[in-house]
């Protein structure tokens, strides 16, 4: 059918007309009922979201390009902005107009992130999250960045006008002070003591802040407020949560995609930008890819040789079993112990469960760890049926040895080891080259494992096989590897 020229001019209007609907309420096309990009492909978002009905501070620590500024913060401070919540909202919900901050690290990455994500760039001012047509105005920021915007002013459905105001960190910590807020977007890590005082601007106002980023800068003070127990993983604790999130939570992204974004990044930055783990930098003791030395349980062969090595203390007492492969000569460590505030008995019961035939070098001077002193303490071990003996407690000569054999492949990690992993993570100098003395328990008895125990290692003994269902291999499961926490 032939159509006149004024019937094709009005067409070209109405796919214009429908072009700029589409581009001026983008929120709309997030997070489908179904489809490849539906929201039940992305259940780290989805946990983000949900975990705002119990917890005042979020954090998201995650990989590059998986939508944790726009599909994460900026789209949640959109909808408290304008109260325009989708039916299967999970989180909190505002019913009245909000004040709120949405902070980037600088004045232009504030702008070319924080700001053209909410309200699009200058030339096309209203195609970002929040729909065009519910800004009601913007105010220039002073200063020296160009086309950057200091405040955002937004209808809210129930009739009132929601504030943004974006900030950056470069800004100073002054800059934060003063005002209540009802909600505070932080993207990119921040320093502590703005974080801090986000955390107070919240406080009157029952508010909540949200972080997310990359860990780029390591074990920071801002990363160690969401750490559990000193390890990085996901967890709660009071008001904060700590959610990660890695490439394969984010299925926009394809293999090749992937494939191509990692062979392009340094090696050193490969777990931080890939999985969201802290990047330990310069400072890391074992500066090795965790992806290189963990491996996926297995039952362990009787003809490997196993031993342990065991740190012992009030606050906290952990032992490390490995099994050496005498073809290969590669240990494997394969289960862990890990417990504090116990007293001896209950810690040889747990030490014990693993077999009570295999050696333990055990730290020689107890580290001042206990009420009881190191001699003593020792003994009490050996009267409660540990076969144990004092570990060589050489830490440089020790480190340099687990160094060697972690960069060679003679040592592998099951990924069921969970504390030793957030140990290995933690394990760094300080500025003076010092070792940081916290979190590494079982980084220790690692070294005692590699200096002293490997070398006494043995077999399981053939009276006990016969008692073992498994006859010819030492029965393993992955509880064992957690068993005692």
């Amino acid at each position: 059918m032939s159509i006149n020229r004024a019937q094709r001019e009005q067409y070209l209007t109405l796919l214009k007309e429908k072009s700029r609907r589409i581009k001026t309420n983008k929120i709309t096309t997030y997070y489908p009922e179904t489809g490849p990009l539906a929201r039940d492909k992305y259940p780290k978002h989805m946990q983000f979201f949900e975990s705002g009905k119990r917890f005042a501070e979020r954090c998201i620590m995650a990989a590059n390009r998986i939508g944790k500024s726009e599909g994460i913060g900026a789209y949640e401070l959109t909808l408290h902005l304008t109260g325009l919540y989708p039916d299967w909202w999970p989180g909190i919900r505002f019913n009245r107009p909000i004040t709120s901050w949405a902070a980037g690290t600088t004045g232009t990455t504030a702008r070319d992130i924080v700001q053209y994500k909410l309200i699009g760039p200058p030339e096309e001012k209203g195609t970002g999250l929040i729909p065009g047509k519910l800004i009601q105005s913007t105010t220039p920021k002073a200063g020296g960045v160009p086309n950057a915007v200091d405040t955002i002013l937004v209808k809210h459905r129930s009739g009132g006008l929601s504030k943004v105001k974006i900030k950056s960190y470069a800004e100073g910590r002054k800059s934060f002070e003063g005002t209540e807020q009802d909600f505070i977007w932080l993207d990119e890590e921040c320093p502590l003591k703005i974080y801090t005082e986000c955390v107070t601007r919240t406080m009157t106002t029952n508010g909540h802040v949200i972080l997310t980023f990359t860990p780029l800068e390591g074990i920071t003070e801002t990363v160690q407020q969401f750490l559990i127990d000193g390890k990085i993983m996901e967890g709660s604790a009071g008001e904060k949560i700590l959610i990660m999130a890695t490439w394969d939570d984010a299925p926009h992204l394809t293999k090749k995609q992937k494939d191509k974004l990692y062979a392009s990044l340094p090696p050193y930055q490969r777990e931080a930008r890939s999985k969201g783990i802290p990047q330990l930098g310069s400072g890391a003791i074992y500066p090795i890819l965790e992806e290189d030395i963990v491996c996926d349980p297995f039952e362990i062969p009787s003809n490997f040789k196993i031993a342990y090595g065991m740190d012992v203390g009030w606050n906290k007492t952990a032992a490390l079993w490995g099994a050496t492969d005498p073809s290969t000569n590669v240990s494997y460590i394969y289960s862990e112990y890990y417990r504090g505030k116990a007293e001896p008995i209950i810690h040889a019961e747990g030490i014990k469960i693993r077999g009570d035939w295999i050696l333990g070098a055990i730290d020689p001077a107890s580290r001042g760890r206990s009420q009881i002193d190191g001699k003593q303490l020792f003994k009490a071990y050996r009267k409660l049926g540990l076969k144990i003996y004092k570990a060589d407690n050489s830490r440089e000569t020790g480190i340099q040895k687990v160094w060697l054999d972690l960069s060679t492949g003679k040592i592998k990690i099951f990924k069921t080891c969970v504390n030793t992993l957030a140990e290995y993570r933690l394990y760094r100098r300080d500025e003076d080259g010092k070792i940081i003395k916290e979190n590494d328990h079982l980084m220790d008895c690692l070294r005692y494992y590699k200096m002293s125990g490997q070398k006494r290692a043995k077999t399981k003994p053939p009276s006990i096989r016969k008692l073992d269902p498994w006859a010819q291999k030492i029965s393993y499961s992955p509880r064992d590897a957690v068993i005692g926490i």
